[in-house]
């Protein structure tokens, strides 16, 4: 049923259940928002109305609307430019401003701050409002996330993301009036709940309220140490969202200029983790055939995320023998580079320094992971930086991105084939495993390459694959409220897969927690994928078994896929953890 309304004297025509606010937009009316946002493809609108900042005038109506939250009527009439409607926005903001810190100039969003955007949109030049500020302990227990209570404006958007988009359940409401706090329950840090680290919640977040760990200055002492040998590698995500952090346009390769970059910043080898991922297929896919010909547990549950994986330690700690036992791809990475890499240089692995540069805040939770190391002493990886945070260093060097000509890879932990590169979206990493899988199982040579059934943004995707005679039962899920569905389904016995991909995210590792803000836009994430995609079908190579680095590796030093050295290199095992 369509609904007829006016507004701001413009009439239009809507679809009955439509918001005030999503009419508007249908004529380019922009009515501020702080705590709505809308992730279409995901199924998830916020429109808990809590900032009050998207007030409108009705006709015939004496209190003002939240137009979030406030359904389209026959006939109504709305205006959202009124004096009355621009003062009341005026006088939230204030208010706001009035219990949060005075720190714009160091907060760590302070030039992706909602909050003081649209102060600026707004006018605001003075608070009128005086009053105590609140004070909350920091929570800076984790490897991943700063939690900072004080700069929390209540707009719930991490509590919606966390318990409702990735039902997690670490965040939740709670006092009343002006003691009202987001927090974990019984008031734990968050490194001593089931906080995957996904980082969701901090790329939803308008304020600084909640930041990732910032490990910029260890990277910089690290480069200026003459002590160490200091190795930078980067993930296939990052290479189509850098760019847009120096104004580029969403989905802009930028890979030539990012090895540029990193070179001026004073690495001493700059690597990349598609080499890793190409590593990771052929251990995955190898396990896989493994499990298929010898009668092992299926679905085999891909393993590269690090938020999936701590997801399932606390969610599903049953199903602990379905998901792979390889380590992710930059984790795999530094294995490498502090043995292999390591000894053909004639260096020791402790006067190395591995830095990864990734789209995801839980990669660092995941590189402090003890069972991801050398040893005791020797960790995999010793820093992980986010896109942004590579981004803030470019800047702090006063390095002209832009005008970077294009460089490769240093070699041999450079070279990689299409298949690695879209491990960066959803339903990349499965992909890239049936291009190698097919091969292994037929012995035939794969000519399409391409799964059009794996991809899109769909949160649950299913497909049938047939090879050597069988059909392989496959599902590509991204966000892990899907993760869950499908995994009570298994465990319950309603659902029987032979692979599954999950990565936490949304559109996958291309809309990481690291990655330049997208504030919710599915646009910028499908620019990202399509990018990632340009990439794959500009390789010379495009399955993992190709690359001849990885071929020379296995022979020279890791012997047979799945084998004994790749286990103890480049496998891991899991942990059962309380889901608090």
């Amino acid at each position: 049923m369509d609904i007829h309304l006016t507004i701001n004297d413009i009439p239009l025509t809507v679809p009955e259940g439509t918001t005030i606010l999503e009419a508007a937009r249908t004529i380019n009316i922009d009515i501020p928002t702080l705590c709505h946002m809308k992730l279409h493809e995901m199924h998830y609108n916020n429109n808990i109305a809590s900032c009050r900042v998207c007030v409108v005038e009705i006709e015939g109506r004496r209190n003002l609307a939240s137009s979030c939250s406030t359904p389209v009527m026959e006939g109504m009439v709305v205006k959202t430019d009124s004096l009355r409607a621009i003062q009341a926005r005026r006088a939230m903001v204030e208010l706001l401003l009035s219990d949060h810190p005075k720190s714009c100039l160091t907060c760590a969003k302070n030039m992706d701050c909602d909050l003081r955007k649209l102060a600026a949109e707004l006018g605001v030049r003075a608070i009128s409002y005086e009053g105590v500020e609140s004070e909350f302990e920091i929570d800076q227990s984790s490897s991943s996330i700063v939690r900072d209570p004080n700069k929390c404006i209540r707009c719930r958007r991490c509590e919606t993301m966390c318990n409702e988009v990735q039902t997690v359940g670490v965040y939740s409401a709670m006092g009343r009036g002006f003691e009202t706090v987001i927090k974990t329950a019984f008031d734990l840090p968050l490194s001593q709940t089931a906080c995957t680290f996904c980082g969701q919640c901090l790329a939803v977040c308008p304020t600084g309220a909640l930041t990732e760990v910032d490990q910029v200055d260890k990277v910089w002492k690290a480069l200026n140490d003459p002590n160490q040998f200091v190795v930078v590698q980067t993930a296939p995500a990052v290479r189509v969202a850098l760019g847009e952090e120096f104004g580029m346009e969403p989905g802009s390769i930028v890979t030539g200029k990012m090895v540029a970059s990193l070179r001026r910043l004073g690495f001493n080898r700059v690597f990349d983790t598609d080499f890793a991922a190409d590593l990771t297929i052929m251990e995955e896919a190898s396990e896989l055939v493994h499990r298929i010909q010898h009668g092992g547990r299926l679905p085999l549950l891909t393993s590269c995320c690090p938020a999936w994986v701590k997801f399932f330690e606390h969610q599903f700690p049953d199903l602990l023998d379905i998901p792979s036992t390889c380590k992710s791809p930059h984790q795999m990475m530094g294995s490498l580079i502090k043995s292999y890499y390591a000894k053909t240089l004639g260096i020791d692995p402790k006067s190395i320094t591995v830095v990864s540069v990734m789209p995801c805040v839980a990669k660092k939770y995941e590189a402090a992971r003890p069972e991801l190391a050398q040893s005791a002493e020797t960790a995999d990886v010793d820093i992980v930086i986010t896109t942004r945070e590579l981004a803030r260093m470019v800047r702090e060097a006063s390095i002209h991105f832009d005008h970077l000509k294009d460089e490769e890879f240093d070699h041999p932990l450079g070279e990689s084939t299409g298949a690695a590169i879209i491990f960066g979206t959803t339903g990349g990493v499965l992909e890239a495993a049936l291009r190698t899988a097919y091969e292994m199982l037929t012995g035939e040579a794969l000519e399409k390459v391409e799964f059009e059934a794996l991809r899109g943004m769909n949160g649950i995707k299913e497909a049938v694959i047939p090879i050597a005679g069988k059909d392989y039962r496959i599902a590509v899920i991204h966000g892990l409220g899907n993760a869950r569905t499908v995994l009570e389904k298994i465990r319950a016995g309603e659902s029987d897969y032979d692979v599954i991909e999950i990565m936490a995210c949304p559109g996958g590792c291309i809309g990481g927690g690291g990655q330049p803000y997208h504030h919710g836009n599915m646009e910028i994430l499908k620019s990202r994928a399509a990018a990632i995609y340009r990439e794959d079908r500009a390789k010379p190579l495009r399955k993992s078994h190709e690359n001849l680095a990885i071929v020379a590796l296995y022979k020279d030093y890791l012997g047979e896929p799945y084998g004994e050295r790749a286990h103890k290199l480049l496998h891991t095992s899991y942990t059962a953890r309380r889901k608090i």
